[in-house]
């Protein structure tokens, strides 16, 4: 399955466009923002989705061969007795498993099959927590991770204000609060996503309001060699 899946063009889908799709596990649905599976087993696939699990609903227990990056945009995720509720962001290295579930429901937003090979450690940041954000080049910013190819973090952008000062290897964006314009025509909402090829992008930036934006830069991992089309 291919859903947006040349990554050399911009990928853009509006958070008031959303289309839900059932997974295979009853209670739960997915928007599918980029999908690239290069077997036949569609749920083997590099992907980034918003999920939505409803009142109750879980997952079995399963393993994630190229890991898995999870940000809790609404309600409460739960692995066992571990609880995340909105604000929580989670990075399970490649080859951990967990078992999901939501008493109270909840909306997800995960990226699977995205991380390096030699990633072990696992990540929980509370965003919400005043000490997990610093001041940087005139930002506030929430790091998340970041190594030699990659860097992901919250982002406070001020209004109008260029959201990449330089050429970037790839970017991607999910729009939390305020608007994001694209050459002044294009206005993406809260829940809106953004994907960016490697270039210059001076005509992306902040609504008259700002933004907060999960923001990820760098070169895009997991793909099949030679980028998918």
């Amino acid at each position: 399955m291919l859903v947006n899946a040349d990554f050399a063009r911009r990928a853009i889908i509006a958070g008031d466009r959303y289309e839900w799709v059932r997974s295979p596990q009853t209670g739960v649905e997915r928007v599918m923002l980029d999908r690239v599976s290069a077997s036949g087993n569609h749920e083997k696939a590099r992907a980034t989705s918003i999920v939505r699990y409803a009142r109750g609903s879980h997952f079995p227990r399963h393993t994630h061969d190229g890991g898995e990056e999870i940000l809790v945009l609404s309600g409460c995720l739960s692995e066992g007795d571990q609880h995340y509720p909105a604000g929580w962001y989670l990075r399970n290295p490649p080859g951990s498993s967990h078992q999901p579930a939501s008493e109270a429901g909840a909306v997800i937003f995960v990226k699977l099959r995205q991380m390096a090979a030699t990633e072990a450690q696992s990540v929980r940041i509370d965003t919400h927590a005043p000490n997990a954000w610093i001041h940087e080049h005139g930002r506030a910013i929430c790091p998340l991770f970041e190594d030699a190819e990659e860097r992901v973090a919250l982002v406070r952008i001020s209004a109008h204000e260029r959201i990449f000062a330089d050429a970037v290897k790839g970017a991607e964006l999910l729009v939390l609060d305020g608007e994001v314009s694209v050459r002044d025509i294009t206005r993406l909402a809260q829940g809106s996503w953004l994907r960016l090829p490697a270039g210059v992008h001076r005509d992306v930036k902040a609504g008259a309001e700002g933004a907060t934006l999960y923001l990820k830069t760098g070169a895009f991992r997991g793909l099949p060699e030679g980028g998918a089309q």
